[in-house]
């Protein structure tokens, strides 16, 4: 089994392991970097949902940097258990994990979001399905960002207003328009 390491924050340095299924690619630590980077380091009093969870790396990265919750859903359940487990030593209330299809999640209703991010399996057409969805679930400022296999856009009501390459992995901040 893998492990990954958390880049920022006040958990910069601790690994967390990822489980070996099919379509599992956590976002490499350069790209963390430069998203964070992108977002700011300090994600005090925001609300984040890691939609397309897997290892959960994004989600962990965020409340590392101080984010006032996160919501990570994974509908894999082998993958949901390892997240669960990786979960355990961090004894972190802020971090939600919700074992879940990611088109029939719904936050509760008092919760909207400040960031989503969208790391969802390539070549299934999942950036395109959620992108109606995501306006009942956010914030009027949210921000996204999406991993893809092709560059983007736009995405609903959101437009990329920063990109960048690794290898074949395509990753964009999108603000809204």
């Amino acid at each position: 089994m893998a492990k990954i390491r958390i880049t920022g924050g006040e958990w910069r340095g601790r690994l967390i392991q990822v489980a070996d299924a099919e379509g599992l690619r956590p976002t490499p630590d350069r790209v963390r970097e430069t998203l964070f980077n992108w977002l700011g380091q300090d994600l005090a009093g925001l609300t984040c949902l890691d939609l397309f969870a897997g290892s959960g790396i994004l989600g962990f990265e965020a409340a590392s940097r101080g984010a006032a919750h996160v919501t990570l859903v994974e509908k894999s359940r082998r993958v949901f258990e390892q997240l669960r487990r990786n979960l355990e030593p961090f004894a972190c209330e802020r971090l939600e994990p919700v074992c879940g299809d990611a088109l029939k999640f719904i936050p509760s209703p008092a919760r909207r979001y400040d960031i989503v991010f969208l790391d969802p399996p390539y070549h299934q057409g999942w950036l395109d399905k959620v992108a109606p969805l995501l306006e009942g679930w956010t914030t009027p400022s949210a921000r996204l960002y999406a991993e893809a296999e092709q560059r983007l856009e736009r995405l609903g009501a959101w437009q990329v207003t920063k990109r960048g390459q690794a290898g074949q992995v395509f990753f964009h901040l999108l603000d809204k328009i």
